[in-house]
């Protein structure tokens, strides 16, 4: 990897910088049409909507909306939904490429696709979030379906914004479409375990790379980034498995305990918001300082590019495994590698999410619902699926594990596209 072009060495790079190095990154290993190639670099389509509100005052505020649908070469498009005040059109779309390979890697019949609205919803009244929602989903209607492009939760929406997305399409559908989005809440048509389930997937993964790498789980030290949906769900399931989880933190820091921390106890981003700092804890570090402790496994569960050029040289990890989308950028990548620290990548590692929407939307179609028993099984198998797949590439070809990721979705990605041809 370089940081060569547009980019300067200690200036952040965008989704969409990333995601296009990583795929050249992999296609360089790979027999594969150049045209196929360059088509991935670009969207499919980007819809740009704007969306009124009228406020709990009265007063009617303009925000502005975005659906990137990036390949839906293998199935329908499928990406998250977030509400978040730094939303852009650019951050759509790699965020929709990611996508795009994380079904790929999988080996689920989805596309990618990524978008949200431009606002801070901490600002907004539960009246509003709804009437803004319904709104969105009205803008949307006609670029998005069962069949041709699902939702689901990410950054500042969650299970009951999908159940207002979900309810606002069927009316003007005139009937019932739970299969719209995934995320719902179980009574309207939701899977058991989808809230759970990207962190779910990041505990199997560093599970199995610990085994990987001979570190048995029992004595692994682990220090987790984030305490939301992925990073509080994988800490209690490693938690559980026996890991010494050490460290976890939120927006305000991290709590440290060399001797191990009783995860149970903490309360989660969910149940108390920002309350990890509040706990009783030995140590209570900076956030950046968590990333640079001495332990076995670190899992950076937070937001996108906090290990740069500035600190992967201080971090102290021997394996990192990604919970959140893209937590390192090119250039940290580049160190990390060179310095012999193995990095899981988010595409493999979180993709229990998309894996569990994937159950949740065979479940709407066929109107049948699952145990949690039966969800958390089959997705067991499919991640133990997708890290043999990974896993098989990097000891073939003696590249990366974020290499061998992307290797194994081009390939299937690229495979489509030969077969299926380009219309005229």
């Amino acid at each position: 990897m370089s940081t060569t072009g547009k980019q300067k060495p200690d200036e952040p790079e965008t989704a969409v910088e990333t995601a296009r190095r990583q795929l050249e990154r992999a296609a360089a290993h790979l027999d594969i049409d150049r045209g196929i190639i360059d088509r991935l670099k670009h969207p499919d389509q980007v819809h740009r909507v704007s969306v009124p509100l009228k406020r709990d005052d009265g007063n009617t505020d303009i925000f502005t909306g975005y659906r990137a649908q990036h390949d839906s070469v293998r199935g329908p498009f499928k990406g998250g939904m977030r509400y978040h005040p730094g939303v852009t059109e650019e951050e759509c779309i790699g965020l929709s490429m990611w996508m795009t390979w994380k079904c790929a890697v999988m080996d689920i019949p989805f596309g990618g696709a990524k978008g949200g609205i431009v606002v801070n919803p901490k600002e907004l009244s539960t009246e509003e979030k709804e009437r803004l929602t319904r709104r969105f989903a009205e803008e949307l209607r006609d670029f998005i379906g069962p069949m041709r492009d699902i939702p689901a939760p990410d950054m500042g929406t969650d299970a009951q914004t999908m159940a207002w997305f979900m309810d606002a399409y069927s009316m003007q559908e005139g009937e019932t479409q739970p299969g719209v989005v995934t995320g719902k809440p179980p009574v309207i048509g939701g899977s058991y375990g989808r809230e759970e389930s990207p962190g779910r997937s990041v505990a199997i993964i560093a599970r199995e790379a610990c085994d990987y790498y001979d570190y048995p789980l029992e004595k692994a030290t682990v220090a987790i980034q984030g305490f939301g949906s992925v990073g509080a769900n994988a800490a209690l399931a490693l938690h559980e498995w026996g890991a010494n989880v050490v460290a976890v933190s939120d927006v305000n820091g991290a709590i440290y305990d060399p001797d191990g921390l009783d995860i149970d106890d903490i309360p989660t981003h969910e149940e108390e918001p920002e309350a990890v700092t509040t706990y009783d804890a030995p140590e209570h570090l900076p956030n950046d300082e968590l990333l640079e402790l001495d332990v076995d496994v670190l899992v950076p569960a937070a937001i996108g590019n906090v290990i740069t050029e500035a600190n992967a040289r201080n971090v102290d990890a021997d394996i990192v495994v990604e919970g959140a989308n893209g937590p390192t950028t090119t250039t940290g990548d580049e160190i990390l590698e060179n310095r012999g620290i193995t990095v899981i990548p988010d595409i493999l590692a979180n993709a229990g999410g998309v894996t569990v929407s994937y159950f949740e939307w065979l479940q709407d179609i066929n109107r049948r619902q699952w145990s949690l028993e039966r969800v958390n099984e089959e997705l067991e198998t499919e991640m133990l699926k997708a890290w043999n797949d990974v896993r098989a590439e990097v000891e073939a070809r003696g590249v990366t594990w974020r290499d061998a990721a992307y290797i194994v979705g081009l390939s299937r990605i690229a495979e489509a596209h030969q077969a299926r041809g380009l219309w005229p």
